[in-house]
């Protein structure tokens, strides 16, 4: 692998079925962009589809396959980032069993996506602590990893601000006993002098006077010392705030900015509303479901004018048309210039013309199971090798490591 020692973003994805352009758009362009800056570890969390999938698994390893092959195929890259099944970790299931210890019950219960989803989804039985502790387990897939970042929108902020109070009350129960004062000792021997003397009086000053900004400077000297281990990093930032060790760091809210792209009916895209174009949907296919749109319902004529604001393709436009197309729609539509397939031709050139080399690289991909197993075992690899360093810090912490001697004498 060439991913570099970065901060490290950690995402996933349900395994549910094949992917649409609401996946590509909402979730897989942003990636794109962050596997180049970040040390990336994307996740296809089949642990997860359980919550609410539990008692139809039986297509789940199909779907994991499709997922993998369409990640690939429209350019996440497994150079740049870990590609990796959840299930395969078990660490990740480890730490949620032991968080779950010591999480309180109203922390979940007040979840907002709790609520909403026993509502909606009413066709099957969720009351069942895995779909409670759905955002726990994601905060475990964070925590794992320990994760600097975590790609989301405005909507999924209390998911991640969750994992930041379990790693909180993980690190406060936890994180203070005898050894933190000499391990704070070892990472300051290992600071050049003036660099130790510098962190040691922004220490104090920020503790005296609480000003954020001392606080952001030596975080920052902290991330430069590559002389340090991460682990003496976590010790040093915990302690520059009067903390005990930080054995679970405490992750951040990347916010993205995608294009929300609607369903074929206005509604946001989903398999469930059955109004999705598919990653890999044919150029015909695709071409029929545009054509076959709702429009403007004032456009009951060709000659009777529209209003583009009020026509679900106009957000199609916005999406993928250039300037001077969307100018000619306006004009075209309000005048009756033009007609409704007329206003849709465009739309369907443009996201056949982006599905085109999708189309092609999955063909390429689905024949090579072989690469694929390859590209999967290294991500699981990779990320098992940083989630046995994270829960080795957890089982210690807690007094259940291998150090136990009552363990060691039955080996």
């Amino acid at each position: 692998m060439t991913v570099s020692h970065k901060q490290r973003v950690l995402s996933g994805m349900r395994p549910t079925g094949k992917l649409h352009l609401g996946h590509y758009h909402g979730v897989l362009k942003n990636w794109l962009h962050l596997q180049q800056d970040y040390a990336c570890y994307f996740s296809i969390v089949d642990l997860h589809a359980l919550t609410t999938h539990y008692e139809s698994t039986g297509s789940i390893a199909t779907h994991v396959f499709d997922v993998l092959v369409e990640w690939l195929a429209v350019g996440i890259d497994p150079q740049q980032a870990h590609i990796f099944i959840q299930s395969q970790v078990p660490e990740i299931a480890e730490l949620h069993l032991i968080l779950s210890m010591l999480t309180p019950l109203g922390w979940l219960e007040r979840m907002p996506t709790y609520k909403e989803q026993r509502e909606k989804l009413t066709d099957r039985d969720l009351s069942t602590y895995g779909f409670l502790g759905y955002p726990l387990l994601q905060a475990a897939d964070i925590l794992a990893v320990k994760a600097h970042w975590v790609p989301v929108g405005e909507d999924q902020v209390v998911h991640i601000e969750l994992a930041r109070e379990v790693a909180r009350r993980f690190n406060h129960l936890y994180g203070k006993d005898a050894s933190f004062n000499t391990s704070i000792e070892q990472a300051l021997a290992k600071l050049e002098p003036k660099q130790a003397e510098r962190y040691t009086k922004m220490r104090k000053r920020y503790l005296e006077k609480g000003e954020p900004e001392i606080l952001t400077k030596a975080q920052t000297l902290l991330e430069y010392q590559t002389q340090l281990t991460e682990k003496q990093r976590d010790d040093l930032a915990a302690f520059l705030e009067g903390k005990g060790r930080m054995i679970l760091p405490e992750p951040q809210a990347l916010l993205t900015q995608t294009a929300k792209l609607p369903g074929l009916d206005g509604q946001k895209m989903s398999k469930s509303y059955g109004n999705t174009i598919m990653l890999r949907e044919e150029p015909a296919s695709v071409a029929q479901k545009i054509r076959t749109m709702p429009t403007d319902p004032a456009r009951v004529k060709r000659t009777d004018p529209g209003e583009p604001e009020k026509c679900p393709v106009w957000s199609l436009h916005k999406v993928y048309s250039k300037p001077e197309v969307k100018d000619w729609v306006v004009a075209g539509c309000r005048s009756a210039g033009i007609g409704c397939l007329d206003c849709k031709q465009p739309v369907i050139e443009s996201i056949n013309q982006e599905l085109q080399p999708i189309r092609e690289r999955a063909q390429v991909f689905e024949k090579d199971e072989r690469l694929l197993t390859q590209i999967v075992n290294r991500g699981c690899e990779a990320t098992r090798e940083l989630a046995s360093q994270t829960m080795a810090e957890v089982r210690d912490a807690i007094g259940i490591s291998s150090a136990n001697p009552f363990v060691k004498s039955t080996r």
